[in-house]
């Protein structure tokens, strides 16, 4: 039996696709490596990670995903280069990060889903412990970051079951999504669900017409051990894959599975338009270059308003 005294500090984090999206780029890089500014992708999930408690992460990886092992490595002769150029802020800044966090990799050799990619970690998770799956590419914009948010209201509620994060999305991204389909409730854009709420169903990419709710799955779940078990009763779906959204579905006839609501902006960074996305806001927030930044963007803004009232 478990519960939830034990404050979550583990996180799984696949990185094991070969981002096809953005070939060629991804060519003899990961996707999780693509800069957001000066940052890539996967920092800025592990520092969500951090900032909300976790202090070891286990990174499902596959082929050519070496250079994500490299960057949170220790590279003596980039410090010493740092060190005679002054920049000791920029070392400061990442040895802090490494110091609060142990790494462990975990081989996927085959791309059969997170399902699977979250089985291969099943060896180094004790049984009675929650953690943290993280999709590494999906990036959420927030005040209180999205994993923290989960965690507080996974103890206040006195949950011991899983949970997984939702965030409302626009309909034109409802077919890309996970949407969850809340348990008790009639949706409707006049209502408001609770910032917790059960889950009846979890339904892969539906049609904006067939979906039960704008509420997506934005890659955050808190999972016990009972999740394995699942998975290793669920078949495979979407694709000829593994996948969590079935193993939950299965769960649930076991026990309730509960929705979080996450407050922040959702960007999914294995999407191109949504990469792009992200680098702009960013960009925007970023404490050298926000300010100038903001001002190019209003600029450039002047200037096509001004093109087009002289095309009218």
């Amino acid at each position: 039996m478990m519960d939830n005294d034990r404050p979550i500090k583990k996180a799984v984090l696949p990185v094991a696709g070969f981002g096809t999206r953005f070939l060629p780029a991804t060519r003899a890089q990961p996707k999780e490596m693509l800069p957001i500014v000066d940052k890539p992708v996967v920092q800025h999930i592990v520092e969500e990670c951090v900032a909300s408690g976790i202090d070891e992460i286990i990174f499902v990886t596959g082929r050519n995903k070496r250079a994500i092992e490299d960057h949170f490595d220790y590279i003596p002769e980039l410090e010493d280069l740092l060190v005679r150029k002054g920049m000791f802020s920029e070392i400061q800044e990442f040895e802090k990060l490494r110091e609060k966090i142990n790494i462990t990799y975990v081989r996927q050799d085959k791309q059969m889903g997170n399902g699977h990619a979250l089985l291969c970690t099943k060896k180094l998770l004790r049984d009675h412990e929650p953690f943290i799956f993280c999709n590494a590419d999906d990036i959420i914009f927030s005040q209180t970051p999205a994993i923290k948010q989960m965690i507080a209201q996974y103890e206040k509620n006195q949950i011991v079951q899983e949970m997984v994060g939702v965030i409302e999305v626009p309909a034109e991204q409802v077919e890309k999504c996970g949407i969850i389909e809340p348990a008790r409730f009639e949706y409707s854009k006049e209502q408001e669900l609770p910032v917790v709420f059960e889950v009846a169903a979890i339904i892969e990419k539906p049609s904006v017409f067939e979906a039960p709710s704008r509420y997506a799955n934005p890659g955050r779940y808190i999972l016990t051990p009972d999740i394995f078990k699942a998975l290793e009763r669920t078949e495979t779906g979407i694709g000829g894959e593994l996948w969590i959204s079935d193993a939950f579905n299965n769960l649930k006839k076991q026990k309730p599975i509960y929705a979080c609501q996450i407050q922040g902006k959702r960007f999914d960074c294995g999407n191109k338009l949504e990469y792009l996305k992200a680098v702009v806001e960013f960009g925007k927030h970023h404490p050298q270059i926000g300010e100038e930044f903001n001002q190019w963007l209003k600029s450039l803004a002047e200037k096509e308003k001004l093109i087009e009232q002289q095309s009218l």
